[in-house]
């Protein structure tokens, strides 16, 4: 939710100085471009990435877990509610650096004095030339979608792994402690551990998820799986 706030508020703080600078320039006679303020608009992606946040948040189940499965499966639908996030904004980061790379079909056909001066005039404009940080936003959004996709995949791996379940809720019960009052949970997938903490008390799991690890050569066939199926299933 966080981000996705975050981002309309940049618009904000641009349009101010925009519109200050424009302003500015109209009093002294000054002609501002076509489009110069385009950096204080709300995107339609952003928007929509905003609204699909605040639903999620809206709608969440926040009733304290019982059980560890309970609790693995509310902190799947956390992190899935993040990932869906991290793809829409790397989705608008890639539609950023499309429109760059889109030159590379027109300088092929670029075979004429007049196609290649287009060609050139096109690429002293921002929008058909790569920018640093444009490539710092779309390395950025897949790290976050890599961050998500992992921590979404490894609770409701665990979710689903019951001797790891049964060991949690043994030591809940040892401990007299209810599993959904934890107050911090992560998951290192280096060394396939879970750490929970209960007011100060917890200790970790780890082994539990050997056989469910993705290398990228599954990611394209789980891609290709799900091109001619539709549906993901865990044996893809």
């Amino acid at each position: 939710m966080k981000g996705t706030i975050d981002l309309i508020n940049n618009r904000l703080l641009a349009s101010g100085q925009l519109v200050n600078g424009s302003v500015g320039y109209a009093t002294v006679g000054r002609v501002i471009i076509d489009d110069a303020l385009e950096g204080a608009k709300i995107t339609d992606a952003q928007y929509a990435a905003y609204e699909a946040a605040l639903f999620k948040v809206q709608e969440h189940d926040y009733a304290t877990a019982q059980d560890a499965k309970q609790l693995f499966t509310q902190e799947h639908t956390a992190a899935m509610n993040q990932l869906t996030l991290a793809v829409d904004l790397l989705g608008s980061a890639t539609s950023v650096l499309a429109t760059a790379t889109s030159v590379a079909t027109i300088a092929e056909e670029a075979d004429t004095k007049p196609e290649q001066a287009a060609l050139q005039e096109m690429l002293l404009t921002e929008e058909y030339t790569i920018q640093a940080t444009e490539v710092a936003t779309y390395n950025n959004a897949v790290d976050q979608v890599e961050q998500y996709a992992q921590q979404a995949g490894a609770f409701m791996a665990a979710a689903n792994n019951t001797e790891l379940t049964s060991s949690i809720d043994t030591y809940t019960a040892q401990n007299s402690l209810v599993a959904g009052q934890y107050t911090a949970i992560t998951y290192t997938q280096s060394v396939d551990e879970f750490v929970i903490t209960w007011d100060g008390a917890g200790t970790g799991w780890t082994g539990y998820l050997t056989d469910d690890m993705k290398n990228a050569e599954d990611l394209y066939g789980a891609n290709a799986y799900m091109q001619q199926n539709g549906s993901p299933v865990r044996g893809m």
